[in-house]
């Protein structure tokens, strides 16, 4: 059963399907009150009715019968005072008509539709179709071992579903995975007992080490926190990780975490020696195999924990195709990438976040004290009309007015941020599993899946928070204050209908915002895991495409033999045809890097075991120092990895480039001004 609502403008967290909780007293009569327009949720009246949604919410107000969330329990009443005031703000911005209702719909699934969904959406819709097509068995050729399991178990239940409604003949998964039985079992492979990410089997001691910053991305640093932090290792799979663990362990049932910031703990990524990858040094055909390769190893991560991987089925809303508010991400960088080529983040909200930097940081209160309703309705309707033009004068923004269209934005995008289909993901993740480290690893994967558009703007607005935290000392918003505030924006959506359980939800959604917020260096890495299979699968497809050249040239050949004979000039008996790569006179262990932007464009340079990229870029700018132009030596310049077994990446300063020379011998490097 759900809740109804006797307005039209409330809202609905989207964390959950649609189960059937027990109503509680009450809880109906309270949301059904009548809010004059523009009343300030800052009120007396306001927020002591967001207190009575808080108890209700409470262990107190809760009937035995109903099961409430694990985080929910672990959170005092107080703490969420913040999260339903927020709630109260943006249903009272909606009630006055400041913001435009849009439902969402969820479409029921059914047999089997959920399997041929998920087998289109990770690269292998030619299981569906049955052509023999290289990307998919390429991207098949890579997997892990649990990756594989996971892929076999989606496609063994989409074939059995297929035979029972009598449809056409599907390939057997025999032919796929070359087994001997449909539903085989997969061996745990051997490993020290504390696995390469880190993940520590029960009744052994801890053996992190301490580390130093210099050769490692951390984050969860504070003043007052123990100097130990745990490592972090991207070598292993997430998923191959985990099944060592035993079968016979259980996650706690009433998991608690604690609200203060020192209470998260502190983890340190070691840079292997191919350094680390950020999201954006990576082309976007690449981006797009990690994004299907993520998806697996996260069906196999909550597989192997024993965890359902939940997904909404939504029925697609088109937004509005012009304007600034509730208009889709990739419709606002399509305009505006017309005036700006490249950009990523859309122009409204870059500016929103460049006024909040500029002189918001500071306010007390930021982001949690809500401006005036009247004030932000008229301020949007002025955005619309002059924002495009360049005639808007941010002067008169007010930094509490710009921090709710800021909000306003985000709750207005036609699907929600992180993605509607994953977000029942991202709450299970909190729920079902109960070390942080198993959580950052889930949601790590999770902004992996995110499409490029959502995945950019949503790290502009994590650096933001970031910056909002730091300022703690002037602005009163500590990270679980920012949490609380920005959890109901990115985490409900307009509709008609809450149930219960969505709202317990509360406490869940500010805790992955702060996860989101601290780890968010962390969670924009590539694991090398995923990098390497992605080398595998471009190596693949290269040789089927080799294969598939040779046999047609073959052909042509043979046809065309006799003539090809008399215009061949003779050659020396023994003589042999190299590809053009291996008829370089460059000998082993020696690249030739080009610098087109400098004046001097190429240099051949010897590798040893402890060159790294930052080396090579030294070299060339101590050569290129008085020759280049002011605009280059102004540049920030990269060393980039272009073909091979990739199409582009960008090398971190600190990779040691014999080993990435290793990996891609084939690959051209190039230096010039990294991607913004």
């Amino acid at each position: 059963l759900t809740m109804e609502m006797k307005d039209s403008g409330s809202v609905v967290l989207t964390a959950y399907h649609p189960h059937s909780p027990a109503r509680i007293p009450g809880m109906e009569q309270s949301f059904a009150q009548d809010i004059p327009p523009g009343h300030s949720p800052t009120s007396r009246k306001s927020l002591s009715r967001c207190r009575r949604i808080n108890r209700m919410l409470s262990n107190e107000s809760a009937p035995p019968a109903f099961s409430r969330s694990n985080s929910q329990a672990s959170v005092d009443s107080t703490s969420m005072e913040d999260f339903w005031c927020e709630v109260e703000s943006i249903k009272e911005s909606r009630e006055d008509g400041s913001e435009e209702a849009m439902l969402l719909e969820f479409k029921p699934a059914d047999e089997g539709e959920l399997e041929a969904e998920w087998l289109q959406d990770v690269g292998l819709s030619t299981l569906i179709s049955g052509a023999e097509e290289e990307d998919g068995q390429a991207l098949l050729s890579t997997l892990t071992r649990t990756q594989a399991a996971a892929v076999q178990k989606r496609y063994n239940t989409y074939t059995q579903t297929l035979r029972k409604k009598n449809k056409h003949t599907v390939r057997d998964v025999r032919d796929i995975f070359g087994t001997s039985d449909s539903s085989p079992t997969f061996e745990t492979v051997p490993v020290s007992p504390v696995s390469s990410n880190g993940i520590q089997l029960p009744g052994q001691k801890p053996l992190w080490k301490s580390v130093s910053s210099k050769s490692c991305l951390d984050c969860g640093i504070d003043k007052g926190s123990p100097s130990i932090m745990e490592e972090l290792s991207y070598d292993v799979s997430f998923s191959e990780s985990i099944s060592v663990l035993p079968k016979t362990q259980e996650w706690p049932k009433n998991q608690r975490f604690k609200k203060e910031d020192s209470a998260l703990p502190k983890f340190v990524v070691r840079k292997s020696r191919f350094g680390l990858t950020e999201v954006g040094d990576l082309s976007p055909e690449d981006m797009k195999k990690i994004r299907y390769l993520s998806l697996i190893e996260l069906t196999a991560f909550y597989d192997a924990l024993g965890v359902e991987l939940k997904r909404n089925r939504v029925e697609r809303v088109r937004g509005r195709e012009n304007g600034l508010f509730g208009v889709p991400l990739t419709v606002l960088l399509e305009n505006d990438q017309k005036k700006v080529p490249g950009i990523k983040v859309p122009l409204i909200f870059q500016k929103l976040l460049l006024k909040l930097e500029e002189t918001g940081l500071e306010t007390e209160g930021i982001l949690r004290v809500p401006g005036s309703a009247s004030r932000v309705k008229n301020l949007r309707q002025e955005l619309e009309a002059k924002f495009c033009e360049d005639a808007f004068d941010w002067d008169q923004v007010r930094n509490n007015d710009a921090a709710g269209l800021l909000k306003m934005f985000i709750r207005e995008l036609p699907s929600p941020l992180f993605t509607v289909e994953y977000l029942p993901a991202f709450i299970t993740l909190v729920e079902k599993i109960s070390k942080i480290k198993l959580q950052l690893q889930a949601l790590h994967l999770l902004i992996m899946l995110m499409p490029e558009a959502n995945r950019d703007t949503a790290k502009a607005f994590l650096q933001f928070l970031k910056k909002v935290v730091a300022n703690e000392g002037k602005n009163k918003m500590n990270l679980w204050n920012v949490s609380m505030i920005v959890a109901p924006n990115l985490f409900i959506y307009k509709g008609k209908r809450a149930n219960q359980q969505e709202m317990q939800a509360a406490a869940t959604t500010a805790h992955i915002v702060r996860l989101l917020i601290r780890y968010q260096d962390i969670l924009w890495t590539v694991p090398s895991f995923l990098i390497s299979q992605v080398r595998k699968m471009n190596e693949a497809a290269m040789n089927n495409s080799k294969r598939q050249l040779m046999f047609d040239k073959g052909v042509r050949k043979l046809l065309r033999r006799k003539t090809m004979e008399r215009e061949r000039p003779e050659r020396p008996e023994g003589a042999v045809t190299f590809p053009p790569y291996l008829q370089s006179d460059i000998p082993e262990g020696v690249i030739r890097v080009y610098a087109p932007l400098h004046s001097k464009v190429s240099m051949a340079i010897q590798l040893n075991s402890q060159t790294k990229a930052k080396d090579i870029l030294a070299r060339f700018h101590c050569e290129n120092s008085h020759g280049s132009s002011q605009n280059v030596r102004g540049q920030i310049q990269s060393l980039h990895e272009i073909g091979g077994n990739i199409g582009q990446h960008c090398l971190d300063p600190d990779a040691f480039m014999l080993d990435v020379y290793r990996a891609n011998p084939q690959a051209e490097w190039v230096i010039k001004p990294k991607a913004s």
